[in-house]
């Protein structure tokens, strides 16, 4: 998943970047008006009860029907990029697979990008048994190379139960399985001050027409109405991602991400026609063009709910994560800080998401037992009721959650079913996707600086696509 800095050091927020029961509930879900959140992440956090002397023996079915084997005596490795409170959580999920089995796992911190990590591991022979991958094209990358080993019956079967189609399809490659997708982010939010609303008499937009509407609203109140984080490249591709596959829709959008159209297609000209209508409105941004690309994400955030009812910025668009950095203000989600879906530019609001993969790297009993706890609802449970995560799988209940908000969004990622998709730039090479100041990221902060040269950012676009594509 897409690294977000969250506090001027990088780590995976979660994404997922990003992880894609039907369109119509996923937007019944998300436009059945105001999400009803709750006033505080974690504020009634629920203990698990699938802990201490509740845990099903080794061997045996759990409620959700999985069934793993003993492991006495078995050593694993998991290798992440997480950090923090991410990886305490993920240990928690780790450490129940040991109750449940008697193996004894350990947490590898990896580095980003993970992919240059694992290959150093390798060339000195040892190479963890499991690894979370952070983004589509590295699970690519990693199986062209030859380091992963394909997914076994057991955890297929529990993807097939649990997760919806195209979920298994982000983890196969050539129609093999391979990922198993634990973790997953909602990047399709508009986070806005309520306070700031509530002054300017404004409501929350369903439509881009309404959001711009609202935008000049609350410009008229004296308040820059959008925060854009645009230091950092990758905000920008998630604001074209979302317009795009909204107003393009699923198969364009697909086709554009395995670059088997141009970005000089007219589709690509109409998103950033869109986008330009923001974008070249420099009395809507905080700042302005300059002033935004000054702005990391973090500080784009904050500085939309410092202040009180004159901050900065009124909204700010990105995924679920965007929590974190609203705790580093004194505002509170659910009261000072609400959302809403990001506004459908074409007949349905877009569902993009990001997520984090689990790969064998090494074939045993003992990791594909572990990539098969990795699928299952009893794993995404633990993590759920830890807080600051979202996961694919169907089949685990919502109630879970420890917040109405984390419950909100993962319902409407669910609910998307098929037609969500996975971020765009996580798919293509990293030198176009997902390097600073090159590619994708580089040419969207040129067009931010200049959105009426619309023809000159596609054929810069499809430049850097085709070397990077090629390579």
């Amino acid at each position: 998943m897409r690294t977000i800095r969250t506090t001027g050091t990088a780590h995976t927020a979660h994404t997922v970047r990003t992880a894609r029961r039907t369109r119509n509930a996923a937007l019944a879900v998300l436009a059945a008006g105001s999400l009803v959140l709750a006033a505080g992440c974690g504020s009634d956090d629920k203990k698990s009860d699938t802990k201490g002397s509740n845990s099903p023996s080794a061997g045996a079915s759990t409620p959700s029907g999985v069934t793993l084997p003993k492991l006495d005596g078995v050593n694993l490795t998991v290798a992440a990029v997480w950090t923090g409170a991410e990886q305490k959580n993920f240990v928690k999920v780790l450490d129940e697979f040991s109750k449940r089995t008697g193996a004894k796992v350990t947490f590898v911190p990896a580095q980003d990008p993970i992919v240059n990590f694992l290959g150093t591991k390798i060339a000195g022979g040892a190479p963890p048994d499991v690894a979370m991958m952070p983004q589509v094209g590295a699970v690519n990358q990693a199986v062209a190379k030859g380091w992963l080993k394909p997914a076994g019956p057991e955890a297929k079967a529990e993807l097939t139960k649990n997760y919806s189609k195209v979920w298994q399809d982000l983890g196969a490659v050539k129609g093999t399985q391979y990922g198993v997708y634990y973790k997953a982010a909602n990047k399709s939010l508009v986070w806005y001050n309520t306070k700031v609303f509530a002054n300017a008499g404004a409501s929350e937009p369903k439509t881009w027409p309404d959001f711009l509407k609202t935008a000049e609203t609350i410009s008229a109140s004296g308040v820059t109405p959008v925060s854009v984080g645009g230091a950092d490249g990758w905000t920008l591709t998630d604001w074209f991602e979302n317009i795009y596959l909204s107003q393009a829709g699923p198969e364009k959008y697909d086709q554009l991400a395995a670059h088997k159209i141009k970005w000089t297609d007219p589709s690509v000209k109409d998103a950033l026609t869109t986008l330009g209508q923001l974008f070249g409105k420099p009395s809507l941004i905080a700042g302005g063009a300059d002033g935004a690309l000054q702005v990391e994400f973090p500080a784009s955030v904050t500085q939309t709910f410092t202040g009180g009812d004159n901050p900065k910025g009124a909204m700010v668009f990105e995924g679920d994560f965007v929590q974190v950095n609203i705790g580093q203000t004194k505002a509170k989600v659910g009261t000072d800080a609400k959302v809403f879906p990001f506004p459908a530019v074409g007949a349905k609001s877009p569902v993009v998401t990001g997520g984090d993969a689990a790969v064998v790297l090494k074939d045993s009993k003992g990791a594909q037992a572990l990539l098969t706890w990795l699928a299952s609802t009893d794993a995404a449970k633990v993590a759920a009721e830890s807080g600051g995560f979202i996961s694919p799988n169907k089949g685990l209940d919502p109630a879970a959650y420890p917040n109405d908000i984390q419950r909100t969004i993962a319902k409407a990622l669910i609910a998307a079913g098929d037609d969500i998709r996975f971020d765009m730039s996580d798919q293509a090479p990293q030198s176009f996707g997902g390097t600073p100041g090159k590619g994708e990221w580089k040419d969207l902060q040129d067009f931010l600086k200049n959105p009426k040269d619309i023809a000159g950012t596609q054929a810069k676009l499809e430049s850097d696509a085709a070397k990077a594509y090629k390579s």
